[in-house]
């Protein structure tokens, strides 16, 4: 019993390592072409760099639909492959496509129409409204695609094949970068370059991840393959927590955004980039969370707890373990990466100063992160959404808004406020694992029957 016990966590390890490292290569190509397109447009000045990331938290909110939806489809589709149940598969494809289409449609009437109304929400200087409005009309225009690259690469990973997804977004990536430079500095279009840039990358990632779910036999529907209701209703059950986790979120962080831009366009350059930075080093805990993720979902499938114990035990020590080291490095290493971005002392200064609190909270934050992928994985996403609405803005928000508004306080208070929020989250999603009351006894009671 024994050794088949470790021959399980030797497998499950290896697995969660397989299925990881691909989504952290793409995390690391995505964020390393993130880099250089924010260091293109950082060349253009402080006014530039603040245009384009003034929408950033907006984008954040209009993604978080499709993230919610790829969340639900990666739970439901996994555990149908460890079902063995290829016929739900082709139905909840169908599903995907058909919610793919009209949530695409939604968001971006919604997101055109407010477009020009974003600038002053957010409390930017007057002299950036036109160019960040632009911007933003511009990366909204190929919402579908958008929506489609998120949906189809989550349906793709919930397979066990996470190459596929990681190619797409590395040749998108790349493309992204060449194109920054043709439109930026070739032809001098400066910050509505980076929005073509974007789009037409955009664009390229959501057509073929769309083709490469379709040559996948498992996904390949027909108009003919019918749609059940209790699947819609499981689907429904699944996404609404974890689109109300994602729109809480990004409701915070765009609120968040806007405390820090009433602080002057310095701070709120010396913010953005630092938080742009900082992704770097949580790749490793998104891509653990994806292989988690899918083997959750698979093994709950199964209804094989033994795997199940095993995949959360080991996800949450490699996660943690490799955030801790990223923490460090972080800590060091912390100037010389603010220069990447730009050329500004002041916001390098104060941009550095910022990455050196938050280095020391990475482990909390791989915890937290991991941590929802076991709950994901099981379909489990409103104790998730409870955690994320009270620690955001109860912890995050309340105490930034107390410290600008009401004591004058820094940067450096705000990113306290911050980073408490994360250990906040990463405690709470820990304790009822603690006390077994955890996402352990979802499969529990669904092998009873």
């Amino acid at each position: 019993m024994e050794n088949q016990s470790s021959l399980i966590g030797k497998s499950t390890l290896g697995s969660l390592i397989a299925l990881g490292i691909p989504v952290i290569i793409e995390e690391i190509l995505s964020t390393l072409m993130q880099y250089v397109d924010t260091a293109m447009v950082g060349r253009l000045g402080e006014m530039a760099t603040a245009s384009v990331s003034l929408t950033s938290s907006i984008g954040w909110l209009t993604n978080s639909v499709f993230s919610a939806f790829a969340i639900a489809f990666m739970a439901m589709i996994s555990k149908a492959y460890g079902e063995k149940d290829n016929e739900k598969i082709k139905r909840l494809s169908r599903l995907a496509s058909i919610y793919t289409l009209y949530s695409a449609l939604i968001v971006m009437t919604i997101s055109l129409l407010s477009a020009r109304h974003i600038p002053v929400w957010m409390h930017a200087e007057s002299s950036i409204h036109r160019n960040a409005s632009a911007y933003y009309v511009i990366i909204t225009l190929p919402m579908l695609f958008r929506a489609g690259s998120r949906i189809f690469s989550s349906a793709i990973r919930a397979t066990k094949d996470t190459l596929s997804p990681m190619l797409i977004n590395g040749v998108s990536n790349l493309l992204n970068v060449v194109l920054n430079w043709v439109f930026i500095y070739r032809l001098g279009y400066g910050v509505i370059g980076a929005a073509l840039a974007s789009a037409i990358s955009f664009t390229v990632c959501g057509s073929a991840m769309y083709i490469r779910f379709r040559a996948i036999s498992l996904f390949r529907y027909t108009r003919r393959t019918a749609l059940v209701k209790s699947e819609n209703r499981e689907f429904l059950r699944i996404s609404l927590p974890a689109l109300g986790t994602t729109l809480t979120s990004c409701f915070g962080y765009v609120f968040f955004a806007s405390i820090v831009s009433s602080m002057g366009t310095t701070v709120f350059a010396s913010h953005s980039i630092a938080i742009q930075a900082e992704e770097f080093f949580y790749i490793p805990g998104y891509g653990l969370r994806s292989a988690t993720q899918t083997l959750i979902g698979i093994s709950n499938g199964e209804k094989n707890e033994a795997r199940f114990n095993e995949v959360k035990k080991y996800s949450i020590i490699l996660t943690v373990s490799i955030m801790a080291l990223n923490g460090a490095f972080l800590y060091f290493i912390a100037r010389p990466l603010m220069s990447i971005f730009t050329v500004s002392s002041a916001v390098i200064d104060l941009g550095s100063q910022m990455l050196k609190i938050v280095a020391f909270t990475e482990p909390f934050f791989g915890m937290m992160i991991v941590i929802e992928g076991i709950y994901w994985g099981l379909g489990k996403t409103r104790y998730t959404f409870i955690v994320e609405t009270l620690s955001m803005w109860l912890v995050r928000i309340l105490s930034a808004a107390i410290i600008v508004n009401v004591f004058n306080g820094t940067l450096r208070e705000v990113w306290y406020s911050m980073v408490m929020d994360n250990i906040t989250k990463a405690l709470l999603l820990t304790l009822p694992m603690a006390f077994k009351r955890g996402p352990r006894l979802e499969i529990e009671r669904e092998a009873k029957g």
